[in-house]
């Protein structure tokens, strides 16, 4: 086996068949693997017409290129097709054990069709060259840690399992798809992917496999690796510690954290629920991805009390800003049963928090009633009707099911003015870093292919310190003044970080300060090549761009790259981002000569012709 497997299967659960295609060096070198080779075949087959939860549409489940190897993080795998909650592109990215075994079974990916009468699992095992569909009834109405242990327990031991909770059953259009046995869950959370799933019957795809990656220079590779390895812990020291969640405090310091709904400033409780407090209470252990030197993830527990949580994956940042600062919930452990819960039923976090404290705003201003919530008050500060809001958004039981539609859909349903603070970009809920306190997110977040997400730029980074000299940032671009600059910063960032799912790495090697002359040694040490550094630019754009063609395909359009306006009309009204708006007028027009595209949002020819999308 090379480095990468070079097959990937196609299943069709209407007939229960699979076959097996092969991927070319030269489609690699076109499009590397993971989103961006997803994104390549998604293109060539979509149909705009067909609905997301539709029995023909697709999902498309690739790992990155270097997914299986020793390169730094290389664990993750991307769940692609049309999102449920936008209605156009997503991938939806994870890390953890799963996407190495995928590959140790001989696969790189998998693309899954139609649809099973009755529910069903996937055993894909590389030890005997079997795809088996199992009988899933049993564990159909189960959440994931239950249906994932057992899945487990009825495979192989060692194999490693991905799947729905009863959020993606219910096709909740937040649904995730959760990765692990229940003490160890990450979840591809965004986009509603688990819905996909779930309108396939699909419960759950174990992975068993042997096979291991080879490499052109195996000594180079090594050696390689046990130098990056090295410089990323030196960098990464306080992600090792205390994961995202050691940031919490700062961001609230930085008018960064979303408060009541995006309305407020500043709140002084932040500093008492950051990781540092949270773990020092509940850390059980450190956890790695597969592959991972920094070690982010934390498995916490809290054994008694009126919010007794299992042990299992820790709070992030974006959880814990949506759980305690968006909805002002001020009890550490509320929070983390909140997480445990959206991990057990399938639930994206941030879409599932940011909907919550929406509806909170929608009972204030009375667009919900008691008669809506069968007398249950929707107030912000009360743990106790987050946690009901979640279970009743994962079941689609009572308010929960207008809820579970994402606050998009909810605001449009609602009227009275409702859209104005449903916190959204394209539909899919603006991730927790607010663009009025790092003014380049809000280009990000208006253009990005997912709609509100902070992966694809990450560009407030730079804001908290992080320069990367090789991308041109040697120095802090000023984070609150909407110019040139900060424009063209979300450019440079979203072509970088675009390259990233497709390889595989975790965007966090970046903020140990890997830059693209180091990405580049990696992958060339790996794969033999002698790519540049501005060659994975480059490719970052061309699958930025490819992913805007299947949106203009979908729709989209200039019209579409907007912000809501709680975000471009609203100021925090204290704090250190205080009275502060990004101007996109401003600034979307440098971005879209950046990027080569027309009034209407399209890319001109001749930039596709640059890139090689003619």
């Amino acid at each position: 086996m090379s480095v990468y497997a070079g097959k990937y299967l196609r299943i069709d659960l209407s007939n229960r068949t699979w076959q097996e295609e092969t991927i070319s060096e030269a489609d690699v070198q076109q499009w590397l693997l993971g989103s961006g080779y997803a994104a390549h075949l998604f293109h060539q087959e979509m149909d705009p017409d067909l609905a997301p939860l539709h029995p023909n549409a697709s999902i498309y489940i690739f790992n990155g290129l270097l997914v299986g190897t020793f390169a730094p993080t290389a664990s993750r795998t991307s769940f692609c097709g049309r999102s449920p909650l936008t209605g156009i592109w997503n991938e939806s990215n994870v890390g953890h054990h799963w996407g190495a075994e995928l590959r140790f079974a001989g696969y790189d990916g998998m693309v899954i069709t139609g649809a099973s009468e009755t529910p069903v699992y996937l055993f894909i095992n590389g030890l005997t060259g079997d795809i088996e569909f199992r009988d899933a009834s049993h564990l159909w109405g189960k959440d994931w840690f239950e249906a994932g242990d057992a899945i487990i327990a009825e495979t192989d031991p060692k194999a490693q399992v991905a799947g729905i909770g009863t959020a993606g059953e219910n096709l909740v259009k937040m649904a995730g798809v959760p990765v692990g046995p229940s003490h160890y869950v990450r979840i591809a959370g965004r986009g509603g992917m688990g819905a996909i799933l779930g309108s396939k019957k699909l419960k759950g795809i174990a992975v068993r496999g042997k096979k291991r990656p080879d490499y052109p220079d195996r000594k180079r590779f090594l050696a390689t690796v046990k130098e990056q390895n090295k410089y990323i812990k030196e960098n990464s020291t306080g992600m090792s510690l205390l994961g995202t969640a050691g940031g919490f405090q700062a961001t609230e310091e930085y008018g960064d954290l979303a408060l009541k709904n995006w309305r407020l400033g500043t709140w002084p409780r932040a500093a008492e629920l950051t990781g540092a407090v949270l773990y020092e209470k509940h850390l059980v252990r450190h956890t790695h991805c597969f592959s991972c030197p920094i070690g982010c993830g934390k498995e916490v527990e809290a054994p008694e009390g009126p919010y007794k949580t299992p042990r299992g994956e820790g709070v992030e940042y974006e959880t814990m800003a949506g759980f305690y600062g968006n909805v002002l919930n001020e009890n550490m452990e509320a929070g983390m049963l909140a997480n445990s819960m959206c991990n057990n039923m399938g639930l994206d976090t941030i879409s599932t928090s940011s909907t919550i404290a929406f509806a909170m705003e929608a009972y204030e201003k009375g667009l919900i009633t008691d008669e809506d919530t069968g007398g249950l008050a929707l107030t912000f500060g009360d743990p106790d009707v987050v946690l009901e809001l979640v279970r009743q958004i994962a079941a689609r039981e009572g308010i929960g099911d207008l809820l579970a539609e994402g606050s998009r859909a909810a605001a449009q349903k609602l009227g009275g003015g409702a859209e104005d603070f449903a916190v959204h970009s394209k539909g899919m809920e603006v991730a927790y870093h607010d663009p009025r306190g790092f003014v380049s997110m809000a280009v990000n977040y208006a253009t990005a292919n997912r709609g509100g997400c902070h992966l694809e730029a990450l560009s407030y980074w730079n804001g908290y310190g992080l320069t990367l000299p090789d991308l041109g940032y040697p120095e802090i671009v000023p984070r609150l003044k909407s110019n040139p600059a900060a424009a063209k910063m979300a450019y440079d960032f979203q072509n970088y970080f675009s390259v990233y799912n497709p390889l595989g790495l975790c965007k966090f090697i970046a903020k140990g300060k890997v830059g693209p002359e180091r990405l580049a040694e990696i992958v060339n040490s790996a794969m033999g090549w002698d790519w540049r550094p501005e060659d994975f630019i480059r490719m970052g754009e061309k699958l930025f761009q490819l992913k805007r063609l299947i949106n203009n395909r979908f729709g989209v359009s200039r019209q579409d790259d907007i912000l809501p306006k709680r975000l471009l009309k609203d100021p925090r009204p204290d704090g250190s981002a205080a009275g502060n708006l990004p101007d996109l007028d401003l600034m979307l027009p440098v971005y879209y000569e950046l990027r080569g595209w027309d009034d209407e949002g399209s890319p001109r020819p001749e930039r596709l012709q640059a890139l090689n999308l003619a």
